[in-house]
C-alpha cells in the first residue's frame, strides 16, 4: 500500500523526490479532479507554481492529469506565480479551485499543493478531507501532452501576473506611491513576487529578487533573522529608504522594516491596517484575529466601535469567517504574517499588506515610526516576543497537561491573573501582558509567547515562564 497522502494546515508538502514525486502528485491530483466533479457540473481549475525546483514539472503534470478528467485548467503561462495571484485568478476566471504547486516558506528542499477555493481563499477543512479521502493508492492513466489538451479545449494559458499587476493598478493609488517622495526596499527572499514588484515599483531598491529555487541555502520565511542582510541594508541607507518590504517563497507573508531598519511585527502591521482602513479611508466591516494576537487589536477595535472577533489559531479560520459570516470585513490575521483586508480577496498577500501600509504613508506623509507612535498613543505600547521550546513529546504532553489542569499559578514573579484556552492556554499577568503555550501539531515543540509594555519585559516573561516549564 502507498504512503497515505495527508494535507497539513495550509496544503500538502513534502520533500522533493521522497515522498513529492511525478506519481504521487498525480494521485493528488486525479483526487483533485474527482471531487471537482462531483460538485461542478462544468468544472474548472486555475494551476500554477512558485519558484521551487521542479515547480513547472509539478505543475505541468497537476494540469494533464486535471485535463484527463474533463478539468478546465487555466494554466498561468508565467515562468512562476505567487499564492495570491492563483487565488485572484480564481475569483476573476470564476473558476471552482486554484492550484498552486508551493511549500510556502519552508526550505529548498520541499514542494507542496494547495488548494485554494472559487472564493479565492484556502479551501475548508471539509473540502481538503474530502480530497484527501479520495486519493487512491495507484493511478494508471494514459496522459495525453499539454498540446492535445489544449487543442480539445482542455486547457487555456493565462497571464496571471497581468491580471494581479492590473488589480493593483486599480485598487491602489500607485501615483503616490512612486511620487511621494519616499523610497522603498523589497526583499523577496527569491521567491514568486519579485517580478510583481519589478513591474509596479522598477525604482525600488531590490534584494535577493533573481531566480534561485535553493533560496541560497536558507528558508524563505520572513522573519527577523532571515533578512538581517535586508535590515542592515536599510540601516546602511541613514533613513534615505523609508520602509523595506519582505515576502516569502509565495509572497503570500509579509516582513517589514521601518526607516531604522527595525522590523514590524504582524501585530503593528494589524494595528496600522484597522487605523487606516478605519479612520482614513472609512472603510467599515468585522476584524478577525488569531489567538495569539496582541490585545491591543481588542483595545484599537473597543476604541474605534469595530467588532473584534478571535479565533483558534489559523489562517483559515479567518477565511472562513470572511467567506461565510455574511458580515463585511475590514481586516484579519495571524501572528505568523498572513493577513488579508477589505477590497481584496479573502487571502494572505504579502505584497498587497505592503502596499497598503505604503499607501498609509505616502498619503499622510508620515514615517512608519510615527505612524506607529500614532497607534501607541491611542492603545499604549507593547513588544512581543516568542520562544519555541524543544522537547520530547513526553515532556510536552506533561506541560500540556499541567496548563490544562491549572497546575502554574505564576511564573517567577509575574503572577497568573486569568486564563484562556481558545487554542493552546493563554495566562493573563498585570500591567496588559500575557504569556502564551501552544503545542505543535506536528513535532515535539512547544511555542511560547508573550506581551508586555516592553521587549525587555516579555523576554523576562518568556524565560520566567519556560523555567517554570521545564523545572
Amino acid at each position: 500500500m502507498k504512503n497515505k497522502i495527508k494535507f497539513g494546515t495550509d496544503g500538502w508538502r513534502a520533500i522533493i523526490a521522497e515522498d513529492f514525486t511525478v506519481e504521487n502528485v498525480k494521485r493528488v491530483a486525479y483526487a483533485t479532479a474527482q471531487w471537482l466533479r462531483k460538485y461542478y457540473q462544468e468544472p474548472s481549475a486555475v494551476v500554477g507554481n512558485d519558484c521551487r525546483f521542479a515547480g513547472k514539472l509539478f505543475a505541468d503534470t497537476t494540469t494533464a492529469v486535471l485535463a484527463s478528467q474533463g478539468i478546465k485548467v487555466f494554466r498561468a503561462n508565467n515562468d512562476f506565480v505567487s499564492t495570491p495571484m492563483v487565488s485572484l485568478g480564481t475569483v476573476k476566471l470564476h473558476a471552482d479551485a486554484g492550484i498552486i504547486l508551493t511549500a510556502s516558506h519552508n526550505p529548498a528542499s520541499y514542494n507542496g499543493y494547495k488548494i485554494k477555493a472559487s472564493y479565492g481563499g484556502p479551501a475548508t477543512p471539509a473540502m481538503i478531507d474530502e480530497v484527501e479521502s479520495l486519493i487512491p493508492d495507484i493511478v494508471s492513466l494514459n496522459l495525453k501532452s499539454l498540446e492535445e489538451y489544449a487543442k480539445d479545449g482542455f486547457i487555456e494559458y493565462v497571464d496571471l501576473e497581468s491580471m494581479y499587476c492590473d488589480h493593483i493598478e486599480a485598487n491602489f493609488d500607485m501615483d503616490a506611491i512612486r511620487n511621494c517622495g519616499m523610497n522603498w526596499a523589497y526583499d523577496a527572499m527569491y521567491g514568486a513576487g519579485q517580478n510583481v514588484m519589478r513591474r509596479i515599483l522598477p525604482d525600488c531598491t531590490f534584494l535577493h529578487c533573481d531566480h534561485n529555487p535553493g533560496f541560497d541555502g536558507q528558508a524563505p520565511e520572513p522573519i527577523h533573522r532571515n533578512l538581517t542582510e535586508f535590515s542592515d541594508l536599510i540601516k546602511l541607507s541613514e533613513g534615505e529608504i523609508a520602509s523595506g518590504l519582505a515576502t516569502d517563497g509565495d509572497a503570500d507573508r509579509i516582513g517589514l522594516y521601518d526607516e531604522n531598519g527595525n522590523f514590524v511585527d504582524s501585530h503593528h502591521i494589524l494595528l496600522l491596517l484597522i487605523h487606516y482602513m478605519s479612520q482614513v479611508k472609512k472603510l467599515q466591516g468585522e476584524v478577525y484575529t488569531t489567538f495569539s494576537c496582541t490585545l491591543k487589536i481588542q483595545k484599537l477595535c473597543d476604541l474605534y466601535g469595530i467588532n473584534n472577533t478571535i479565533t483558534k489559531i489559523g489562517f483559515k479560520y479567518i477565511c472562513d469567517l470572511m467567506v461565510n459570516s455574511g458580515k463585511p470585513f475590514l481586516t484579519g490575521g495571524e501572528e505568523s504574517g498572513g493577513i488579508a483586508v477589505a477590497g481584496h480577496i479573502p487571502e494572505r498577500d504579502g505584497i498587497w499588506m505592503g502596499l497598503t501600509i505604503w499607501e498609509f504613508m505616502a498619503k499622510t506623509g508620515k514615517s512608519l515610526t510615527e505612524l506607529i507612535d500614532e497607534i501607541y498613543g491611542l492603545v499604549g505600547s507593547f513588544a512581543f516576543e516568542r520562544y519555541d521550546l524543544h522537547l520530547t513529546e513526553n515532556l510536552k504532553q506533561e506541560i500540556i497537561n499541567n496548563c490544562k489542569t491549572s497546575v502554574y499559578k505564576n511564573f517567577g514573579t509575574f503572577k497568573i491573573t486569568k486564563t484562556e484556552d481558545i487554542d493552546g492556554f493563554k495566562f493573563h499577568l498585570s500591567n496588559d501582558s500575557w504569556v502564551m503555550v501552544r503545542p505543535s501539531g506536528t513535532e515535539p515543540v512547544l511555542r511560547v509567547y508573550a506581551e508586555a509594555p516592553t521587549s525587555t519585559e516579555a523576554f523576562e516573561i518568556l524565560d520566567a515562564t519556560k523555567k517554570e516549564l521545564l523545572s
